[in-house]
């Protein structure tokens, strides 16, 4: 099982859309790292740290997991689309999209600032101010935000 970071604006679609949907395809991703992450990387039952961005400070807010493996992103084919992209096609698809599940809304947003102050943490991609919107994190770091998550705020 591998583990990952995937950002969302929550005025886009936040925790509590997925939370409310139960599951959805993470459409959009029009960077080619991203998508060769998901492409090439994401299996069924990887763990994500749900993380909104756009917020001030943005955080990790909850958990989800893959739920389907890769798959072409339709919207690339609909010219109605923001996401519309004129060179991929059905035949050929250049952008790909997961699915992913609800897990778990934490009772607190882990805010970057707050995970730079850990020297555990200190390697993260996300903290390498890496603007990719999947990203890949080591074991140790998700089982690190989970922990802190759960924690009371006054630790």
């Amino acid at each position: 099982m591998r583990h990952w970071l995937m950002k969302s604006e929550p005025d886009a679609y936040s925790i509590d859309d997925l939370a409310s949907d139960g599951h959805t395809h993470w459409d959009g991703v029009r960077n080619y790292q991203a998508r060769n992450l998901m492409r090439d990387g994401m299996e069924i039952g990887d763990r994500v740290l749900f993380y909104h961005s756009q917020l001030k400070p943005p955080g990790v807010i909850g958990l989800a997991e893959v739920v389907k493996k890769a798959h072409p992103d339709h919207t690339s084919w609909d010219p109605d689309s923001h996401y519309f992209d004129p060179k991929s096609t059905p035949e050929a698809p250049r952008w790909f999209m997961v699915d992913i599940g609800f897990v778990e809304k934490f009772d607190r947003l882990v805010s970057i600032d707050e995970m730079r102050e850990y020297p555990e943490l200190q390697k993260m991609v996300l903290l390498k101010r890496s603007r990719l919107s999947v990203q890949p994190v080591t074991e140790g770091e998700y089982g690190f935000i989970v922990d802190l998550a759960r924690r009371p705020v006054s630790e």
